[in-house]
């Protein structure tokens, strides 16, 4: 049986929230080749899929006690990541790691989880952005073509608490106030574009890693295929240049003001995650 105590390379962990960066820090990241980022890996669906097949309510369970359980889930990632066995840290991204911390800590105590963070706001106008820009094929991201009819049942859908931006909040959320929060760091998208060299600094001391010199001119990642597999091209592509474009949205007034107030990572209050946020947001006027 493998040893889950024998994989010599580090793991850490990219979460959070969706077009928040997490691929822009991926692409950012693998420049320094002591390290191994990517996109959203398959491990957290097997993840998640294992340790509910592992659950009491399969008769099968009764077979595996608790820390079998631990073996095999910590085996899932060193049989991925055996590729990477000469890299001396691998970062696994996944939205669902925010919610599956208890697990996910309990096999990799020293682990790390990154969270990225932007206003959802600018993440539904981000999301909406990349279906209009591609008018002549309707996105994958959508069930049905009542939920893409029009802005305002595309965010509904996205935001729903088992899609895409509102499962994303809901586990972030729950990580944020939760027990592990020392285990988090919190990355909010606009820091991370108007300042990178500053804030690339902040990261590895978070992780206890040595600095690396980051070219912030020169960001390669992309991943055209997967994003074909949704029809939203350009969903996983970044910039070569690390830069804060200032924009305006293209949502509606009221939409857009909805979903601006739900930035509770800007407030510290009843959290213990480290954080690289920008100021909270003022109250909105009665």
């Amino acid at each position: 049986m493998a040893d889950v105590a024998a994989m010599t390379t580090r793991l850490h962990f990219i979460s959070g929230l969706p077009r928040s960066g997490s691929t822009l820090l991926a692409g950012i990241l693998r420049q320094n080749p002591r390290f191994h980022a990517a996109m959203t890996s398959p491990v957290g669906t097997l993840f998640s899929a294992m340790l509910n097949a592992m659950s009491r309510g399969n008769e099968t369970a009764l077979f595996i006690d608790e820390a079998q359980r631990k073996d095999l889930l910590g085996a899932l990632f060193e049989s991925y990541y055996r590729p990477q066995e000469g890299r001396a840290v691998v970062f696994d991204t996944n939205r669902v790691w925010c919610a599956r911390l208890p697990a996910l800590l309990s096999i990799f105590p020293e682990s790390r989880v990154i969270c990225c963070v932007r206003s959802v706001a600018w993440i539904m106008d981000s999301i909406e952005r990349l279906v209009r820009s591609n008018a002549f094929e309707p996105s994958g991201l959508f069930a049905t073509p009542e939920e893409r009819a029009t802005v305002f049942s595309r965010v509904e859908a996205l935001a729903h608490r088992d899609r895409m931006v509102g499962f994303a909040w809901s586990a972030l959320k729950e990580a944020y106030y939760g027990e592990f929060g020392r285990s988090l760091l919190i990355l909010e998208y606009d820091i991370l574009a108007q300042r990178p060299a500053e804030t690339l600094q902040l990261i590895y001391e978070f992780l206890g890693e040595a600095p690396f010199t980051h070219d912030f001119e020169a960001v390669d990642y992309a991943e055209p295929a997967f994003d074909a597999q949704l029809a939203t091209p350009g969903l996983h592509t970044v910039k070569r240049k690390v830069e804060f474009e200032p924009r305006r949205t293209v949502l509606p007034p009221d939409l857009f003001e909805k979903y601006a107030r739900l930035s509770f990572w800007r407030d510290p209050q009843g959290s213990q995650a480290f954080r690289i946020t920008m100021q909270p947001e003022p109250p909105a006027a009665a």
